[in-house]
């Protein structure tokens, strides 16, 4: 989640942002006339003509050409983003891009003066001709679920009793680093309503001690175990209640993984909406069985870091990501819709824009779409510092802001905090929307029984409860409010061990490892290894030589080196950014391959390094009997930057001369006689075609994000101690281009507003390989055993006959909470007699009942309208009845091998052809097959088992932008079609 891109300042040093910035006075004098800060947004950020902005792209990537992909000069380049306060002793130079924005916010300055003298203020006052998202008002009430209705009840006897400073302080965050998490608002201490600790992220628990560093959502999605992804966020979420965390800023589904280059995507499951569906399902039930509150992240098409937030890249607003209503709905809300149907207790909105709207001020997107269409009944949370506006932002859906700063990091002026104080006073918020932001956080509250006090005591001076660690120091004692000015320390860090008894997360973290080891060649049956040595040598006086190489196969400075694991050196366990750990250890493969092969019959020569030394070359590899290379390839949150890399890989080879080692290695191990394996840990999909096909290279490893336990994990698999089953949670082309023009970066900016547009539209990944008749070098799904499987004998059963529409939308299952809506006084809201400010914390709180005055407030366009239910929403996913089975699929597996083995059953649909929609016209096309469900299962040697997968109304039918809603082709017939990946469809039946 967040970052300064993404979130917040790094560790190692606040955010220091430009404060005489055009929007920034438009907005103080905003906040003092209205108490909101849209109108810079509407005027200056969301009315770009990109049709008119060329002549900026242009200019924009000569100058930003200067500092991309090749810009070798900065291998400590950073980019401060969200992290701790300087630690004692430790200092950080000035990092380079703060230089780089310097220049560029300069010269883009003069241009703009420029432009403007000579009339060419189009760039900031012009309309766009297309793209801009319908308005959706007003935001729907929660409470509408029979679920929540208990919750609910709780929570309005709570909120009624609120003052509104109460009800502010429930919505607004302190701001960064005032507390010790990386967000946390403050108590309704009137109601006994503590304060939220709010904490990232999906691979484990950002700057606390004694917790696991998890493998990354890409590893699991390797794994296709629906029980090893609930159980991996269970023990994830057990974590963070032992912790103090209240809410897990996890799990992440957005990016998608559009573009295979995106800095983030490993933080998800892959970029299949289906697989990302039901890994973020599994994921929010384990963390909310755990009793904390789960997150689904970034609402939504955020698909890549570069120019992701204002004025990170220079440019004063961030990109819009443009998609029609079809493509988000079949796409990117997949993953949503089934967090929303199990029960997510919170959704945090994206940086980016939206159908040039932000999406955290995009009221279709949260009150049409999550709130209204698929019934969402928490809250929405902005990312760090996503939020752009104040009312609007509530208008449009918004319900608590983090971390409560505004537009700008650590000055103390929060959009919300004392001006939505004001908003309310002054009539512009309405109270029944506050009283459901309020309602939304405390139900959700009460949903996840954190009411509990055994189970979750209060926080101090009441309790022992709240969070035991601090993000903003590794010291035991240290300050209570890092970022104000109090001086107060106490014991912040109480050195809690969360990680199971026996470490037992460790052994689940190794478990997850290993199923998410993808092996993808293995000729002669070269793996499994024996520990005694591949083969026996003819003089069996002499052992058998083990060469090992590269970089990444060791420990380099150790897992932490780096904030937030912003550089790539040693073994990759992990991505970098706010998604990242700290590493309590990190089991290297080097260590893991030393123990496990025999010392009596194995001679081990390691050298990690990627560079081999021309006059070692005999002594390294030509006395070698088997080579292992590893190599690797690293990305991340936009917010850090390392070797030229900005977040977003410039491409998708090896980093840091792999390729090159490779092809050394393989050359030359043993004189060319002798056999070479490749072990690859990378973020994503790497191209592997300089060296795939070399006759030396005899097996291949794809590792992805293995985590603590990566040696132990792959030794495993390479020893044959367990089956090698993981599988492709993505496509591996044979070069970047082969992913199309959708599975591009935008690395230049095309306008002031940079416009990213999905005219790909539903084909990315295997999808458009499929389209394209793309032969990719290993398909979306596949990976090799150590045995082998028959699939056979599909048969369909239909549960349901075809009908185009689902029912009708059902009434809703509870009533909402109602309150009075009368305005309180003006001085309720005054600051307490005596009251000590802390400088820069957000407080409710209003300086003088005087400043209130009543206005006629320019509400949104569109904001009157009444809008119509959406015919596909009326519970938690959206209508019931597209979660209804119509037809299910059964097939025999059989394990044709020698050996216990794991089988990833994949079902895939095809959509009949020649479909209309009527409600338009339109032709309708459709992916060559889409994935729609799998299993996976373990079976003895010679064992046979019968694999049932359904498919719902939802599965067999498309989202109409006619009717606004899902329809199921009546005519022609479906094929469905079962196999072992993507294009190893074994059997076929039509329906």
């Amino acid at each position: 989640m967040k970052r300064f891109s993404g979130g917040s300042p790094t560790r190692e040093g606040l955010l220091q942002t430009r404060r005489d910035s055009p929007q920034r006075q438009f907005h103080d004098e905003v906040h003092r006339s209205s108490g909101d800060s849209e109108r810079v947004l509407d005027e200056i950020e969301l009315q770009q003509d990109r049709g008119k902005q060329s002549i900026l792209g242009q200019w924009a990537q000569r100058w930003f050409g200067r500092y991309h992909a090749s810009a070798r000069g900065y291998d400590d380049y950073k980019a401060t983003g969200r992290g701790r306060l300087p630690k004692k002793g430790r200092k950080r130079s000035c990092p380079s891009r703060y230089k780089i924005c310097f220049i560029t916010t300069t010269v883009l300055l003069g241009l703009f003066l420029i432009l403007s003298g000579s009339g060419a203020l189009w760039v900031y006052k012009t309309v766009p001709e297309d793209g801009l998202s319908p308005p959706w008002y007003p935001s729907p009430l929660g409470g509408t679920v029979k679920s929540w209705e208990e919750s609910y009840r709780k929570a309005a006897a709570m909120v009624q009793m609120m003052t509104l400073v109460e009800k502010v302080n429930v919505t607004t965050g302190t701001g960064w680093s005032q507390d010790l998490c990386v967000g946390n608002t403050a108590p309704a201490n009137g109601v006994d309503f503590p304060a939220l600790c709010l904490q990232d992220g999906p691979l484990g628990l950002r700057f606390a001690d004694h917790s696991s560093a998890f493998p990354a959502g890409i590893t699991i999605g390797a794994t296709w175990n629906k029980d090893l992804m609930y159980r991996k966020f269970k023990a994830h979420g057990l974590e963070a209640k032992m912790k103090g965390v209240n809410i897990l800023l996890g799990p992440s589904m957005g990016p998608l993984g559009r573009a295979p280059a995106d800095g983030r995507a490993w933080e998800g499951f892959g970029p299949d909406p289906v697989l990302q569906a039901v890994a973020a399902s599994q994921a929010i039930k384990g963390i909310q069985d755990a009793g904390v509150m789960a997150t689904a992240k970034h609402l939504i098409a955020n698909e890549q870091e570069h120019f992701r937030q204002s004025f990170e890249w220079g440019l004063p607003n961030a990109l819009s990501s443009n998609l029609d209503d079809r493509t988000l709905h079949e796409l990117y809300l997949w993953p949503f819709a089934e967090s929303v149907r199990a029960g997510v207790a919170s959704v945090m909105c994206s940086y980016q824009q939206v159908n040039n709207s932000y999406a955290c001020g995009n009221s279709k997107l949260m009150n049409g779409i999550l709130k209204d269409e698929l019934g969402f009944q928490g809250f929405v949370q902005s990312d760090w510092l996503a939020q752009r506006s104040g009312v609007a932002s509530a208008l449009a859906g918004l319900d608590m802001t983090m971390p409560g700063d505004g537009l700008l990091w650590t000055d103390g002026k929060s959009l919300w905090g004392p001006r939505l104080t004001e908003a309310a006073l002054n009539g512009s918020l309405p109270m029944e929307r506050l009283n459901d932001m309020a309602t939304r956080v405390v139900a959700a509250w009460y949903q996840l029984k954190q009411d509990n006090q055994t189970q979750w005591p209060a926080p101090p001076p009441k309790g022992k409860g709240g969070p035991n660690f601090s993000s903003f120091t590794d010291d035991k004692i240290g300050l209570i409010h890092p970022g104000s000015d109090d001086k107060t320390e106490a014991e912040v860090n109480q050195f809690v061990d969360v990680r199971g008894k026996g470490n037992s997360h460790g052994l689940l973290a190794k478990q997850i490892a290993i199923e998410g080891t993808v092996l993808v060649k293995n000729e002669d049956g070269i793996l499994p290894l024996s520990k005694d040595g591949a083969s026996k040598k003819p003089d069996t006086a002499n052992k058998y030589m083990v060469g090992i190489f590269g970089e990444d196969a060791g420990p380099g400075d150790g897992p932490n080196a780096c904030p937030d694991r912003s550089c790539n050196q040693g073994t990759l366990g992990s991505g970098w950014g706010s998604g990242a750990v700290d590493f309590p250890y990190l089991i290297t493969p080097l260590k893991a391959l030393q123990s496990t092969f025999d010392t009596e019959t194995v001679e081990i020569t390691s050298l990690l390094s990627n560079d081999i030394p021309v006059e070692a070359s005999s002594s390294l590899l030509h006395d070698q009997d088997l080579c292992i290379v590893f190599i690797n390839s690293d990305a991340g949150e936009g917010f850090e930057a390392w070797n030229g890399i900005r977040g977003d890989r410039n491409d998708l080879y090896a980093q840091k001369g792999g390729d090159k080692l490779v092809k050394r290695v393989a050359r030359a191990c043993g004189k060319g006689q002798s056999n070479t394996i490749v072990v690859v840990h990378a973020v994503g999909p790497v191209v592997l075609e300089e060296w795939i096909d070399l006759p030396g290279v005899k097996a291949v490893i794809l590792a992805n994000l293995p985590g603590e336990e990566s040696g132990h994990a792959l030794a495993d698999v390479l020893f044959g101690r367990v089956d090698a089953s993981g599988r492709l949670p993505y496509t591996v082309g044979k070069s970047l281009s082969d992913y199309g023009p959708g599975g591009q970066i935008l690395y230049y900016p095309n306008g002031v507003v940079p416009q990213q547009d999905f005219n790909e539209r539903l084909y990315i990944d295997y999808r458009h390989f499929d389209k394209e008749k793309i032969t990719p070098r290993y398909e979306f799904g596949f990976g090799l055993s150590y045995t082998t499987f028959e699939i056979s004998n599909l048969t369909l059963a239909e549960k349901k006959p075809k009908s185009a529409l689902p029912a009708a939308r059902p009434d809703i299952g509870a009533t909402p909470p109602s309150y009075s809506t009368e305005i309180p006084d003006p001085s309720t809201a005054l600051f307490p007699r005596g009251f000590r400010k802390l400088k820069n914390r957000i407080y409710p709180y209003i300086a003088s009942a005087s400043d209130i005055k009543r206005g006629k407030y320019p509400y949104p366009k569109g904001y009157h309208e009444k809008q119509n239910p959406s015919p596909a929403g009326g519970a938690q996913g959206g209508n019931p009845d597209l979660y209804t089975p119509h037809l299910t699929a059964s097939v025999s597996l059989k394990n044709t091998g020698s050996r216990k083995g794991k089988q990833v059953v994949q079902l895939y649909v095809s959509f009949p052809d020649g479909v209309v929609d009527t409600s338009t016209g339109d032709q309708i096309d459709f992916p060559v097959q889409q994935l729609r469900g799998f299993e996976k299962v373990e079976l003895e040697a010679g064992e046979s088992r019968n694999v049932k997968l359904e498919l719902s109304r939802k599965d067999l039918s498309y989202w109409s932008r006619g009717l606004g809603n899902w329809v199921m082709p009546t005519d022609g017939k479906f094929t469905i079609s079962v196999g072992a990946s993507s294009r190893d469809l074994l059997v076929k039946a039509e329906w």
